[in-house]
């Protein structure tokens, strides 16, 4: 399997180009990340995750949702995603490649992969009427941000404005004498009096001592809660713990680092973390002697033209 994320032409242009590399080898399995595909007018466009943020909707929407302040996401959405999507493309290729023998070339655009993943993607295309009593998309500013007495605060998962949910919730914070309320008798006048639906939570959060009273009441009828918590907070939880969510790993300079483990639980294998972490171009020396018999002398002089480069443990 061979990976690359060049603008498309440049890896043409050193001779590693698909065309060059399946000549050699049938079997390979070529895969491609770029920004834009390596058709159409952006194909030769410069990309980064903040920058194919903005192209595909996802900053303006985010924006949109704190009333039009307009920022990048310090999360690199369109990096994550892409990759994940190309492990699945490799994955299914290497699949094929076992049943044909045969390789394949795939290409994968951070862009189009921002499209595929946005699961309100089909609201914003959508282009034929739409029922007055239906919430089609939830947006990322409906769900109600509560504060229990003790300060802390909870995220319920659930539109209280939707058909059905709004009486879960009164039923939960105890106020079921508004369901026949006239600014709440359907979800026209619910979206049009939200913010006095969501007061209401927030009164009743108050008198509520702590996130996990709260999440008892509503998960009673059916609503789903979460405490707002930084990384670190989880990370130190009984449920992280328990999970083997995070994992400490040697710096290889005589320190340990805390990372995510791997999310899988195979009944079969062991899937967690092993091994220890490489530093950028430490393999090259290995690499290369092994796989084009380069002798130290030759090492040496690629590193002193710049050709390669390495980093090493700090100890």
């Amino acid at each position: 399997v061979l990976i690359e994320n060049f603008r498309p032409g440049v890896m043409d242009r050193m001779g590693l180009g698909y065309d060059a590399v399946v000549a050699h080898n049938p079997r390979i399995i070529y895969a491609s990340i770029n920004g834009y595909g390596s058709t159409g007018p952006w194909s030769s466009r410069r990309a980064y995750a903040p920058v194919v943020g903005a192209e595909t909707g996802i900053t303006k929407e985010q924006g949109d949702a704190r009333g039009g302040q307009y920022a990048n996401d310090p999360f690199s959405h369109a990096d994550v995603y892409t990759s994940l999507e190309t492990a699945s493309a490799i994955l299914a290729a290497l699949f094929s490649r076992e049943r044909t023998g045969r390789g394949d070339l795939l290409e994968v655009s951070m862009a189009e992969t921002m499209l595929y993943v946005n699961e309100h993607a089909h609201d914003q295309l959508w282009d034929r009427d739409v029922d007055p009593q239906w919430i089609r998309s939830f947006g990322p500013g409906v769900y109600p941000v509560l504060t229990a007495a003790n300060g802390e605060q909870v995220m319920i998962s659930g539109h209280p404005a939707e058909r059905g949910t709004f009486d879960l919730y009164m039923q939960a914070v105890g106020r079921t004498d508004l369901v026949d309320d006239p600014r709440f008798v359907d979800v026209q006048s619910r979206v049009a009096h939200f913010d006095e639906i969501v007061d209401v939570l927030r009164a009743w959060a108050a008198t509520v001592e702590t996130p996990q009273l709260i999440e008892s009441a509503m998960a009673e009828h059916g609503l789903a809660t979460g405490t707002l918590r930084s990384l670190r907070e989880v990370c130190d939880t009984e449920w992280a713990k328990e999970r083997g969510v995070v994992v400490e790993i040697s710096d290889r300079g005589g320190g340990t680092l805390r990372i995510p483990n791997s999310p899988w639980h195979f009944a079969s294998a062991d899937v967690g973390l092993r091994g220890e972490p490489r530093y950028r171009g430490e393999d090259n020396r290995a690499v290369l002697g092994d796989l084009l018999d380069l002798d130290a002398v030759e090492l040496d002089q690629l590193e002193a033209d710049g050709v390669i480069s390495a980093r090493l443990p700090r100890r």
